[in-house]
């Protein structure tokens, strides 16, 4: 008996918690345009109505850095964080962290994009210093304007910037070119020498915003991602109420007109069939892939990947990758159960 459980103990101790049944969770979340929503479901009670319906309590933390909000998750601080495609890849799958994106939230129309100073034409970058935060979806959506117009990185140089840096950077006499998001971008743009000559409208549907939770996490509290889930849609609905995008904008540090310009390019899924009828497109396969070659060039999926199918990617359409190594799981269920009706 001492010896049984003696191994009882020893599982326990070396097996992560975030397998286990609980009822308290926490998620955290950082500003973006299509991640205000969580702050509102915080702040209104909406999450708070959904834990209780499931006798569960959720904790919702903002995290002023974004890719510090996605390393705390990766080494188990959350059970779910606001990220991007990219960088649920590139961070927590590539630290082999199986994560599933529970939600698709959205995905960026034009909130990511490439500006040069004085000059109209994409093509003009050749040769020019950019601006930008190297190894993030700004890094990606370059190396895709880049790709659309002949050029690549060589015929560039990638400055790495931070973006708390970004306006700031541009002003000045030696930046040319900048590659951000909103709401920087929208605040670069207003600079006279400004033209934005490529942005993610150009490439709908490649950079996508999650909630991503923790694998074991989900499947051994689904009531944790019906509770998110239910959250999620019900803020949705209230998404044409002025009152509440006024709500989120002043929680963004903006005005209403201002989030309102950022919704304008963004792609909600403001209804749970929309968000499943794109996850379940076999197109979210193929921007995978585009996303882990970037990836896997840029040294991103660790230094044992030997090619940019290291990892698996699961999609309703198939694997691309490893699927022994799969650690980035698209999921629709839950939101096929808000569909449903049965959340």
């Amino acid at each position: 008996m001492k010896s049984i459980t003696t191994l009882t103990l020893l599982l326990a101790l070396l097996t992560p918690s975030s397998i286990f049944a609980k009822d308290k969770f926490s998620i955290c979340w950082s500003i973006y345009v299509g991640w205000m929503p969580w702050e509102y479901g915080d702040s209104s009670g909406i999450i708070k109505k959904w834990a209780d319906k499931y006798d569960i309590e959720i904790d919702v933390v903002q995290i002023n850095d974004y890719i510090e909000s996605i390393n705390q998750y990766t080494a188990g601080q959350f059970d779910a964080c606001s990220m991007t495609n990219m960088d649920a890849l590139t961070i927590p799958a590539a630290s082999f962290v199986d994560s599933t994106a529970l939600i698709v939230g959205d995905f960026s129309n034009g909130n990511d994009g490439v500006v040069l100073k004085d000059k109209a034409t994409l093509s003009e970058i050749k040769g020019q210093k950019i601006n930008l935060v190297e190894l993030s979806v700004s890094h990606y959506l370059l190396a895709r304007g880049l790709e659309s117009v002949g050029l690549s990185e060589r015929d560039v140089d990638v400055v790495n910037t931070s973006d708390a840096d970004l306006v700031a950077a541009f002003s000045t006499k030696d930046v040319t070119s900048v590659v951000t998001w909103n709401p920087l971008l929208s605040e670069i743009e207003k600079q006279p020498s400004a033209n934005k000559v490529f942005d993610s409208s150009n490439i709908p549907g490649e950079i996508i915003d999650l909630m991503v939770v923790n694998t074991a996490t989900l499947k051994a509290n689904p009531k944790f991602g019906k509770a998110l889930t239910g959250a999620w849609y019900e803020i949705m609905q209230k998404m044409s109420d002025d009152a509440v995008l006024e709500h989120m904008a002043k929680a963004s540090g903006t005005d209403l007109a201002g989030y309102k310009a950022q919704l304008a390019s963004t792609k909600m899924f403001y209804s749970a069939k929309d968000a499943v009828a794109f996850t379940q497109d076999p197109s979210l396969t193929k921007t995978m892939k585009y996303v882990a070659e970037f990836s896997f060039e840029h040294g991103l999926l660790g230094d044992g990947a030997p090619d940019a199918g290291f990892i698996g990617i699961e999609t309703p359409n198939g694997v691309f990758g490893n699927p022994q190594n799969i650690k980035l799981r698209f999921d629709p269920s839950y939101m096929q159960m808000a569909v449903d009706g049965k959340l």
